[in-house]
């Protein structure tokens, strides 16, 4: 079956209380090489390919070095990267103004945080990603982010997205599989 295999990535290191989007934080390489692990186990499990498409941050691509290491093709998918929150980006949630964040909350979808993207612009760039890797006809074993994840739950609902929609995010290292048309 043509399916997307999707894992999020380990938790990355001083990421508690920031707003993480495309801020490049390292991982424990212990955690990275313990979800490559599960990956690779996985994939043995159901007969999948060895061939991984990371995000390009390192909380991604780590786990993909490690993968490489033990003989796999690994791909980075700039498409994968997670939500660019602009200005907020890195910051911790505590020094960015209350206003700013109700602004995004009274239009989740179409509203660009820190003047980075829109969750509208996700979900185009999450379509797009999911329309290559269709083309490719197998199926897919991938790392990325909460975000994209998010995006992949609603991918083919109709309209925008309220905060209310918008699914909570995985825990880190947590598996999502979906169709790919």
């Amino acid at each position: 079956m043509n399916e997307l295999h999707i894992w999020r990535h380990p938790k990355p290191v001083g990421a508690a209380g920031r707003c993480l989007g495309r801020t490049d934080l390292p991982v424990d390489p212990r955690k990275a090489r313990r979800l490559a692990h599960r990956i690779r186990q996985h994939a043995r499990r159901h007969g999948l390919p060895r061939e991984i498409l990371t995000s390009p941050l390192r909380r991604g691509r780590e786990v993909g070095r490690w993968l490489r290491r033990w003989g796999w093709t690994h791909r980075i998918e700039p498409g994968l990267i997670e939500l660019d929150f602009g200005t907020w980006d890195g910051r911790p949630w505590r020094e960015i103004a209350w206003a700013e964040v109700a602004a995004w909350e009274a239009d989740f979808a179409g509203h660009a945080p820190g003047g980075g993207e829109s969750l509208d612009r996700l979900r185009e760039r999450v379509a797009g990603v999911l329309v290559q890797l269709a083309a490719a006809g197998r199926p897919v074993l991938a790392v990325g982010h909460a975000g994209w994840m998010n995006a992949l739950a609603l991918h083919g609902r109709p309209g925008s997205p309220t905060a209310a929609d918008w699914p909570a995010p995985p825990r880190h290292g947590a598996i999502r599989v979906a169709t790919l048309l």
